[in-house]
């Protein structure tokens, strides 16, 4: 972890990810429409059951994970007793209740059908990774988890259950959990005075019988194959997938498709769940698409499909 004139940096370097590239990017949507196209994706998961209401407030077995994505990089995990929710947002991702930032489709749990939540893993401020209407409804009774800078938000909100952890950081979540800060690439901010004033990063979750990763939002570096090495892999990870076209703009913050499945070959992920697309149209491929070019990628590296799964929103699946 780097701080230079009190900004955060990535590690490894990349492409600059300028104001003006973003501008540039803004006017040729105005000229070029990209419409959206019907759905033709298929998930790898096959017909996987909705969760149940008593499903998720049953307690999962002694080694059972439990996860289900609830919509973009929002998941419910359980195991050992906890209920834990990845970078929550219930809503639509932007700072006024206007815009173009809606929902594509419900989230897969409704906010009432949670069960009592303890942790909450915050990868970044990004609007459609930390969300302030779901945070209020969480509340003071949570205990969040959250990059480098990033606890003076929450003390703002009133909210003093607030742990930060810098990269390659760890602490006992539980008596049977510990909890683990590892690097992304990537960039933070919630206005134009802001940017980098916080720190991104992804979270693992290790206990004696199984490994966890949450990758949070990231583009593609040699830190993959590192988690990988320190954590000896992982039964279970989380690694974005949508939010990569334009490819001149988006390459060095988020994974394309194909960067997804070699982040899971370097992680050395037994089990990998897509995440962060079909949810909001923030970028330009079609909200569908990533499932159908992961699934490309998938064939053409020759890496069976049924250890990378798509998930549809409210989907549980157990390990």
């Amino acid at each position: 972890m780097r701080i230079f004139s009190r900004r955060f940096r990535n590690t490894h370097d990349h492409l600059p990810h300028t104001l003006w590239g973003v501008l540039r990017w803004k006017l040729e949507i105005a000229r070029y429409s990209n419409p959206s196209r019907p759905s033709s994706a298929r998930t790898s998961a096959g017909r996987v059951p909705e969760a149940s209401d008593a499903g998720l407030q049953r307690s999962s077995g002694r080694a059972t994970v439990r996860i289900t994505w609830i919509g973009h990089s929002t998941f419910l995990l359980q195991y050992k007793r906890r209920n834990i929710l990845t970078d929550p947002i219930f809503g639509s991702c932007q700072p006024l209740p206007i815009g173009p930032l809606r929902r594509l489709h419900p989230p897969g749990l409704t906010f009432d059908r949670l069960p009592p939540i303890h942790d909450v893993l915050i990868s970044h401020s990004h609007y459609d990774h930390l969300d302030v209407p779901t945070i209020r409804r969480l509340g003071k009774d949570v205990r969040y988890w959250v990059p480098g800078g990033l606890s003076g938000w929450f003390r703002k909100r009133g909210i003093g259950c607030c742990r930060e952890l810098g990269w390659w950081e760890s602490t006992p979540l539980s008596e049977k959990i510990t909890i683990h800060s590892v690097p992304a690439q990537h960039a933070s901010g919630r206005s134009a005075f802001d940017r980098d004033r916080t720190h991104w990063c992804g979270w693992v979750l290790k206990s004696n019988e199984r490994s966890i990763y949450f990758a949070g939002d990231t583009g593609y570096s040699p830190s993959f194959r590192e988690i990988g090495r320190r954590f000896g892999g992982f039964d279970l990870a989380m690694i974005p997938i949508g939010g990569y076209e334009p490819r001149w703009l988006m390459q060095p913050m988020h994974l394309s498709p194909g960067e997804a499945v070699k982040a899971h070959l370097d992680i050395a992920s037994r089990l990998s769940v897509a995440c962060h697309w079909g949810t909001f149209k923030l970028t330009d491929e079609p909200p569908d698409e990533p499932p159908e070019r992961l699934a490309q990628e998938l064939s053409a590296q020759y890496v069976d499909p049924r250890t990378f799964l798509v998930l549809r929103p409210g989907e549980t699946i157990e390990i």
